[in-house]
């Protein structure tokens, strides 16, 4: 996927747009949750702000980050995991895994995850 940190080329600002016709899992006026194309577990679904911001190195908006996570639990519970558990994961840069350069968490479950991941 592209590196690009602008918006104007940006695949999720795309996405949380409509631009693709992308099935929603949940959305609001502040972002959107879809399923990752390259799920890493049974259910990999993404929590993507409307706004564009490309990691947590933007000093994104406190409010925003405690929405996004707080979204967590909801996009969880319409998978179907909530009750068994699930993982949210957040990349920041490369090195860490940051694939696209939109904040976005990841929300995993839907199996015997384990330790590794952390």
């Amino acid at each position: 996927m592209s590196k690009d940190t602008s918006a104007h080329d940006c695949i999720f600002c795309k996405i949380a747009a409509g631009d693709f016709g992308t099935d929603f899992v949940y959305a609001d006026e502040v972002c959107v949750a879809f399923d990752d194309l390259n799920p890493q577990a049974p259910v990999h679904t993404l929590i993507v702000p409307r706004e564009h911001v490309v990691n947590l190195n933007d000093d994104p908006d406190p409010n925003l980050l405690g929405h996004l996570f707080g979204r967590a639990h909801e996009v969880a519970r319409l998978k179907g995991v909530a009750d068994s558990g699930y993982r949210i994961i957040q990349n920041n840069g490369e090195d860490a895994g940051q694939t696209v350069m939109h904040l976005h968490v990841h929300v995993i479950g839907g199996s015997q995850l384990g330790e590794g991941l952390v």
